[in-house]
């Protein structure tokens, strides 16, 4: 196996476990993405039951 590659395997390697370990603590960003989710969700709900 050539330098290059093995050095390419490496990259690759460490990518992926920092990518893993960045995505486990949420950020202020996706926590008010689930509450404006969530509020979506509670309107379209009212809706649903004013509408029957």
């Amino acid at each position: 196996m050539s330098l290059s590659r093995k050095i390419l395997m490496i990259v690759v390697a460490l990518s992926l476990t920092v990518s893993v370990c960045s995505c486990k603590k949420e950020g202020p960003a996706e926590r008010a993405g689930k509450e404006i989710d969530r509020a979506f969700d509670n309107a379209k709900d009212k809706l649903d039951e004013a509408t029957k």
